[in-house]
């Protein structure tokens, strides 16, 4: 018996607590999901958005790293030490403050609860560390949510933009 996912709030089939869609058609609403449903906040960012992100991320965390610890060798142990604890850093703040590496913020991604709101510290710890593991994060199930997203009860998911302020909110 496995999981169905729902990634959004409209289904092709109707549910006891739903209601109608005004404009027709067999969509409705889902208020009650299916048992063994998982239901997702928001719509999972794509994988070239996330790989683009670490991206990102890694770039910066190296330019930091040569401005901060300039005296260490480009590609010595203590140059790429200082790279990848920046990188924890970074990630670690950032996603526990703003739910986003500064990679997947550029990229309007959010990395939010299962539930929706944000990781509690530990879990974003917990997360990061499995991110510099690397197979955690490459090992994806057939949603997107990676190995490391799974351990945490995390998604990674696109961010909707505020049309006010232009600023990324998550799911």
């Amino acid at each position: 018996m496995g999981v169905s996912i729902v990634s959004t709030v409209l289904t092709h089939s109707a549910h006891a607590g739903g209601r109608s869609r005004p404009a027709g058609g067999s969509l409705h609403y889902v208020t009650n999901p299916p048992p063994n449903t998982l239901v997702l906040p928001g719509e999972v960012a794509g994988l070239g958005r996330r790989v683009a992100a670490i991206a990102i991320d890694w770039l910066a965390c190296i330019l930091l790293s040569r401005v901060i610890f300039g005296q260490f060798a480009y590609g010595s142990p203590e140059s790429s030490f200082s790279i990848l604890l920046i990188f924890i850093a970074e990630v670690t703040l950032f996603t526990w403050l703003i739910s986003a590496s500064f990679g997947q913020r550029l990229l309007g991604i959010s990395v939010v609860r299962l539930g929706g709101g944000r990781l509690a510290f530990w879990r974003v710890i917990v997360r990061t560390l499995l991110i510099c593991i690397v197979i955690p994060a490459v090992v994806y199930d057939s949603v997107g949510r990676g190995l490391h997203d799974r351990a945490v009860g995390s998604v990674a998911i696109r961010a909707r933009r505020d049309h006010e302020s232009g600023a990324a909110r998550p799911g």
